[in-house]
């Protein structure tokens, strides 16, 4: 085909790339003389109409969005009963290759693409159009470091009867959201969960789940718990974990509801860890520049000649206003570890202690106080004894400590005669939530230690109650349990 002018306009100089439906060429604009991408549906698939109408409404669904984040659609036609689709040429590489080539990405050039192919979702998203293959073969990195998300070839509009049969898995397995796997109607959570999985790889190097086949992997995403992304990359903060973790809720009602939702976690994320590297790269520096001035991190740095020791204060006006405070000292990353405290944090003195068990009936109320009497080892609250990890089915149980007053904690730190397990820790104020859902999270420790210390990310926020959430129970002489001797909280009453 090389040489071929479609159209007696666009002249095919080379292959780019070849998929099961079509192949991708760089070509030659000859009227208006410029480098184009034409995608060219393969000659033997002409003749199967659902194919066809895959293909065509390709063109269609793009050729609708204007952003600089999705490849543009210029132009389709037929050429000797062959449709074609012109696109933007976009010079570079793709997401895939580049993290192939390098690995592991800096977190704040991750996040920058993550919000990037996010914004250009949006525009999908508000169109009712879910792209049901994010993946990071289909985001191209231009010239200039930006992200754009291409191939719609099996989106579909929510409100039209889509081209597949009912029942049927479309996506790449790797990227797949659980409900898309077992061939359930998608909406855009689907694609929210799929962008998570994106990120997960950027941040770490590779896919999350591995098995013999493609419906191996697609099962994983429906049973298997993602590995833990703090685990994954220590230095990595509690604000990013948190982005990954909730766009990758299995069920799709735990996790962000919009596009738009998760976006405004990425750019918070990205803040926070631009001010914790001292600064960003790449896109990511593009990102942080276009923000409004009071969106932007400032970076605080020593100027003496001594070791600097850096104090990072970003101010963040995230729902009415919100702010992050990390030192450099503090080996916690926001989320695990047990690094030192503030200087300027202070004891915040409790009230009391309740037992929190909303999917079941109490977790050994007559032991709350012992989670924070004088005796720091020796006496312990804990949990109900369960014949597994799984804690009989329930999410998680806990125990919240009541301030009496909302207080601003930066830092949680609790003592555990039975290491192992993991913590989770949640903010709120009156009226005390039915479920989990109404709790805001602050940190997570995914192996508690003996004495563990924990940055919570509040924001800034006031809360009276702090959860301490268990899963993932340690295994005792009697059974699955978590043990809390003493808990304690720092910051500002």
């Amino acid at each position: 085909m090389i040489g071929t002018v479609l159209s007696d306009r666009y002249r095919l100089e080379a292959k780019l790339g070849s998929g099961g439906m079509s192949t991708v060429y760089l070509a030659r604009d000859e009227v208006l003389d410029r480098p184009v991408a034409v995608k060219l549906m393969h000659g033997e698939m002409t003749d199967q109409p659902d194919q066809l109408e895959r293909f065509n409404q390709e063109a269609r669904a793009v050729a609708k969005l204007s952003n600089p984040n999705v490849v543009a659609v210029i132009d389709a036609g037929e050429d000797g009963g062959r449709p074609y689709i012109v696109l933007e040429y976009v010079q570079g590489e793709t997401l895939k290759q580049r993290i192939s080539r390098i690995g592991a990405l800096d977190a704040t050039e991750a996040l920058a693409y993550a919000l990037e192919v996010a914004q250009g979702l949006s525009v999908a998203h508000e169109r009712e159009m879910v792209h049901r293959d994010v993946k990071p073969q289909n985001v191209l990195i231009d010239s200039t470091g930006r992200a754009k998300l291409t191939d719609f070839g099996i989106s579909r509009q929510l409100n039209e009867e889509g081209v597949t049969e009912a029942g049927r898995v479309v996506g790449t397995t790797d990227y797949v959201a659980p409900e898309q796997a077992m061939g359930k109607e998608v909406d855009p959570r689907s694609d929210i969960y799929s962008l998570g999985i994106v990120l997960y790889e950027m941040l770490t190097g590779d896919v999350p789940f591995e098995a013999e086949n493609q419906i191996g992997v697609a099962m994983k995403h429906v049973n298997d718990e993602l590995p833990d992304i703090q685990h994954e990359r220590s230095d990595l903060s509690s604000a990013s974990a948190r982005a990954v973790e909730k766009a990758t809720a299995k069920n799709p009602v735990d996790r962000y509801q919009t596009i738009e939702a998760m976006s405004d976690d990425l750019q918070a994320a990205l803040e926070v860890e631009a001010v914790r590297s001292g600064g960003a790269t790449g896109e990511a520096t593009s990102i942080l520049d276009a923000l409004p001035p009071q969106r932007r991190p400032v970076v605080a740095r020593e100027t003496s000649s001594r070791p600097a020791v850096i104090m990072l204060v970003i101010a963040l006006l995230i729902a009415g206003g919100a702010a992050y405070v990390i030192s450099s000292g503090n080996s916690g990353g926001g989320g695990g570890g047990g690094g030192g405290g503030s200087s300027s944090s202070s004891e915040i003195p409790l009230v009391s202690a309740t037992d929190y068990d909303p999917e079941g009936d109490s977790e050994h109320p007559e032991e709350t106080s012992l989670a924070f009497d004088e005796d720091r080892n020796a006496s312990a609250w804990t949990t109900e004894t369960y014949e597994d990890a799984a804690l009989a089915g329930k999410s998680g149980v806990g125990l919240y400590v009541d301030a009496g007053e909302p207080v601003r904690a930066t830092e949680l730190e609790l003592r555990s005669p039975t290491p192992g397990w993991t913590l989770e820790v949640y903010g709120t104020n009156d009226p005390i939530p039915e479920d989990l859902a109404g709790w805001t999270r602050l940190a997570r420790a995914p192996e508690v230690q003996e004495r563990q210390r924990v940055n919570l990310i509040t924001a800034n926020r006031a809360y009276r109650y702090y959860l301490l959430w268990v899963t993932d129970p340690v295994e005792t002489e009697t059974g699955f349990s978590a043990s809390i001797s003493d808990v304690r909280l720092f910051g500002q009453s």
